[in-house]
């Protein structure tokens, strides 16, 4: 088993509740595979998609071809998407530091902090309130 042939770069992404790990593998031409699946096959909405690939599409960061492997567990389609890209980009910085500018100017190596905010006893939800009445 030669070591060239199994090297890879590896980056983790979150969002919300859905966490991915990414592998980068260089290769002849792009292809992405989420769960064993392609990934037209495992998001459907063709936005998931772009969403996933808009990383690969930077100016000036001198991407090549990959072929991606993403491992996603947790959270719904679309955060699951986005931890997919966030995975990608930092594998991409991880094997080439001269990246990272680019991809941070355009916010892909921001980790969204955003999630839902838990449910308080006394309330219907985080917020909602209990109808009031005076008698």
């Amino acid at each position: 088993m030669s070591a060239a042939k199994t090297t890879y770069v590896e980056g983790i992404g979150r969002r919300k509740t859905s966490s991915a790990r990414v592998r980068l593998t260089p290769a002849s031409k792009t292809e992405v595979i989420v769960n064993g699946k392609p990934l037209n096959e495992y998001f459907g909405n063709l936005s998931h998609q772009k969403d996933v690939l808009s990383v690969l599409d930077t100016k000036d960061a001198g991407i090549e071809h990959y072929s991606i492997t993403a491992k996603v567990y947790g959270g719904g389609i679309s955060s699951q998407a986005e931890a997919i890209r966030l995975g990608i980009a930092r594998a991409l910085v991880k094997e080439k530091a001269d990246r990272r500018s680019p991809l941070k100017l355009l916010g892909f190596l921001k980790r969204d902090p955003r999630s839902v905010e838990r449910k308080k006893f006394g309330l219907r939800k985080a917020r909602k309130r209990p109808a009031w009445s005076k008698r």
